[in-house]
């Protein structure tokens, strides 16, 4: 197989991809500190808060980092998919500058096909490439601060710029955090259209508790009208159905998507279809930083689905790739992940 680092524009329309990610494309600046200093900051331990550009400067003072990677929620997903053996492609936005370089070049070695183009910074001098600072404490929680820049120019046409790839992948994942600006909402309406008229499947990642609070209305439109199978954790689930009832939130969810997947934590994850209902057990694992955790679930269970496995198999694999994640320093695995596939 050709490798996506190396395909051309006149070649894509031939790939059928596993997974089109889209979302917002962010370079992941990772730095330990403890609790204290989480406090001193008055962050909230555990959520994603969005700071302009002069907020994002004065943290990076503040800090040694002890990783730089491509990131970004659907990113990571498509960057560990891949490892696990899928073709898969993500769309996002970045700037012509060094970290946008960073980005591209660091998802394409990873195996993911990234044809979106840069923005000029010649033409956008205020908007770098996206970043986001994140703490990771002694307990393993990430608190993240989120500068977005470059990632609030995708737009409708960087969609119908790769309108044939996404037509022709099996699922299109997107991404909740993309919400947060006025462009990508359109734009992933439009991505929902376009895959449904393909006749596939469109998955949505609700993303962050507080992102589903910003947009909690639109959220609700476009889950009840353009989403097939949504991917939450426990807290965000029940944010969007504005209860403290996990079962209350799991019901009404069942009734507006087709497929519905919860992680809750070290109790395993819950995936409700029009046929059944199953609960899969997390794997235990000593945990060391949990960034990425959702995002490594939603690869895993994804690389499941599209390899055609029963749902229990599909929370399976997406509990032994969370399990490996969260074990270690940073969102990516630390190896090829195809073994655990075991098919």
């Amino acid at each position: 197989m050709k490798s996506f680092k190396t395909i051309n524009q006149k070649e894509k329309a031939a790939v059928e991809f596993d997974i089109v990610g889209i979302g917002n494309a962010i370079v992941d600046i990772l730095a330990q500190v403890d609790c204290d200093f989480i406090k001193s900051q008055n962050m909230a331990l555990g959520t994603m808060t969005l700071i302009d550009s002069n907020r994002a400067q004065e943290l990076e003072r503040l800090i040694t980092p002890e990783k730089e990677m491509s990131g970004g929620s659907v990113a990571n997903s498509c960057f560990v998919a891949a490892s696990m053996g899928l073709k898969t492609a993500y769309l996002g936005k970045v700037a012509n500058d060094s970290l946008g370089k960073h980005f591209a070049e660091d998802i394409r070695q990873g195996g993911v096909y990234f044809p979106s183009k840069s923005l000029k910074v010649e033409r956008y001098p205020d908007l770098y490439t996206a970043r986001s600072i994140i703490f990771v404490t002694p307990d393993g929680q990430r608190t993240m601060n989120t500068y977005l820049g470059a990632c609030t120019q995708f737009k409708p046409e960087d969609v119908a710029e790769n309108e044939n790839i996404i037509s022709a992948a099996k699922i299109t994942l997107l991404e909740g955090y993309l919400f947060d600006g006025d462009l990508a909402r359109e734009a992933f309406y439009q991505a929902a259209n376009i895959v449904h008229k393909a006749k596939k499947m469109v998955a949505f990642s609700l993303s962050d508790p507080l992102c589903v609070k910003r947009h909690l209305e639109h959220f609700k439109a476009f889950v009840s009208t353009h989403v097939d199978m949504v991917f939450a954790n426990e807290v965000e689930i029940c944010a969007l159905y504005e209860t403290e009832n996990l079962e209350e939130a799991l019901r009404q969810a069942s009734q507006e998507v087709s497929v519905v997947v919860v992680t809750c934590g070290n109790r395993g994850s819950i995936i409700i279809s029009a046929s059944e209902r199953i609960e899969v057990d997390c794997i235990p694992t000593v945990v060391i930083d949990t960034t990425g955790a959702g995002d490594a679930y939603v690869a895993g269970f994804l690389s499941g689905w599209a390899t055609n496995q029963t749902f229990a198999e599909c929370g399976r694999l997406g509990s032994i790739v969370a399990s490996e994640v969260i074990s270690h320093f940073g969102a990516r695995p630390l190896s090829e992940l195809k073994a655990v596939m075991n098919f």
